[in-house]
């Protein structure tokens, strides 16, 4: 039986690009790289230039717009080496610095533009590159009488290139009216660069694949960052992509108590979700599990979005719970969110590298409140929590989700419900009791196994820590916040 043979790919340079285009660009075909101003379209480019250098490959970047001296500053930002970089820059004569320069030097808004592809496919016959970077074709474009010269000249361009087995990667800053449909249609692909506006914290840059004929990439949007050292592309998580085989068996908290509400301990490989006002507990009954972990040899993170560390790890040892210990052990980790500087997909691509490379096996998420407040909308912040949690089910680590609702006694309501999402479900409620103010825990729900329907007092004292009473079997309307005594245990 004929199999279909799979072009030959080629490394971007970019890991999570070479992850979405399944192994990297398709080689000897011709590509569109569109994105406005900042997007980060040349760092890019210039990765693909770099990486084609490493690899002993013939390459060429072809500047019309930028000078040489602003490409090797950029590229120095980055820590890279700009002397070795293969530019060959398009500027006026009278700026020449010498005569002895690599390639041709003109200036296009001197020239026709049959006289600028001209010259360019001279120099291209000349080098003969394996990869080619064209920045950019607005330059070319303002040298068009009109669209269709304009088109005319790509598609020769095109033409020149097939058979040639060069990479040709052409970059458009989207400076003209309208959307460029003509130029997409002739590129073999387009990926797409943009930048997303908020009211507050960093700007968000999102990468997509348009089109890629002939071959499967992983489509819709994915978030990237431009930091030193280039680009950092982080892939959309699949959890269908993703599983291991894991040891199935119920995880102790270290309170026989609390054990016992989940009919022996929680799964491995499930998700749980604290729900409460503001100070009930639920941060921790979350750390008393991390704690417990490390106890057991196991690593255990903390994502904090909503409390300052130190303050955290202040509150959790007064409790009993020396964190700092854990800490230094190496056992433990304790990360600070910043929803306005980090993006949901760099967020989950940090706890992916936690759980694949330091075998991370107990997941702590404070709060899911924080995390809402770095998503663009609420359902994308569903869509993404469920593709997490499949993830880490998969991978056998158990998860706690921190969700604080609105008010204290009473009625509680929530910026949305996800409490589908999660096997487990625990509940804390503050209630009144002989003009003190108690806290009950109770589990609402959980899919594996049998567990305890009963509400149980709890407490958090200083050295002794966090304590689980027995289930409150002479109050009735606990959860309203006010509750009647309706006998007493004998």
């Amino acid at each position: 039986m004929d199999t279909i043979k799979q072009p030959q790919r080629v490394d971007t340079g970019v890991a999570g690009l070479n992850d979405i285009l399944s192994g990297g660009l398709p080689a000897g075909q011709m590509y569109l790289l569109e994105g406005t101003p900042g997007t980060g379209k040349t760092t890019l480019a210039m990765q693909f230039i770099i990486q084609g250098v490493k690899s002993g490959e013939k390459s060429l970047y072809v500047t019309l717009s930028e000078s040489k001296l602003e490409l090797q500053a950029s590229a120095r930002s980055h820590g890279w080496d700009a002397d070795n970089l293969p530019i060959a820059e398009f500027i006026p004569e009278e700026a020449s610095l010498s005569p002895e320069q690599q390639y041709t030097v003109f200036h296009p808004s001197e020239v026709e533009l049959a006289a600028t592809v001209q010259k360019l496919t001279e120099l291209i016959e000349q080098v003969k590159p394996d990869r080619l970077v064209i920045d950019s074709l607005s330059e070319l474009r303002l040298l068009a009488a009109d669209t269709m010269r304009y088109r005319r000249q790509l598609l020769a361009l095109k033409q020149f290139f097939a058979g040639r087995d060069t990479t040709v990667v052409l970059l458009d800053d989207q400076t003209a009216e309208g959307s460029d449909m003509q130029l997409q249609s002739i590129a073999h692909g387009v990926l797409r660069l943009d930048k997303v506006q908020r009211t507050y914290g960093v700007t968000r840059r999102q990468i997509e694949i348009v089109k890629l004929r002939g071959t499967a990439y992983r489509e819709g949007f994915h978030d990237y960052t431009i930091k030193t050292g280039g680009i950092r592309i982080y892939p959309r998580l699949i959890a269908g992509e993703h599983g291991d085989d894991f040891y199935e068996e119920r995880v102790k908290s270290g309170l026989p108590e609390l054990d016992t509400m989940f009919g022996g301990g929680i799964c491995r490989g499930s998700s749980t979700l604290l729900i409460g006002p503001t100070g009930a507990g639920k941060s921790t009954v979350a750390l008393q599990y991390a704690c417990a972990a490390t106890a057991r040899g196991d690593r255990a993170i903390v994502y904090a979005f909503d409390e300052v560390l130190r303050i955290a790890q202040d509150r959790a040892t007064a409790l009993g719970l020396d964190v700092r210990r854990h800490i230094r052990d190496g056992n433990l980790a304790m990360s600070q969110v910043d929803p306005a500087e980090l993006s949901p997909g760099e967020f989950i691509w940090q706890i992916r590298s936690d759980v694949e490379e330091r075998d991370t096996r107990v997941v702590v998420i404070d709060s899911l409140n924080g995390f809402l407040n770095s998503m663009p909308g609420e359902r994308d912040l569903i869509l993404q929590m469920h593709e997490l949690l499949a993830y880490l089910s998969q991978k056998g680590v158990v998860t706690f989700i921190i969700m604080t609702q609105h008010g204290l006694v009473g009625e509680m309501q929530t910026e949305i419900d996800v409490s589908y999402l999660a096997d487990t479900v625990v509940l804390l409620r503050y209630f009144e009791n002989e003009g003190e103010i108690r806290q009950v825990i109770s589990v609402l729900k959980q899919r594996v196994g049998r567990h305890e329907r009963t509400l149980r007092e709890f407490s958090m004292k200083d050295d002794s820590g966090l304590a689980i009473g027995e289930p409150l079997r002479t109050f009735r309307g606990v959860l309203t916040g006010v509750p009647n005594l309706i006998g007493r245990n004998d």
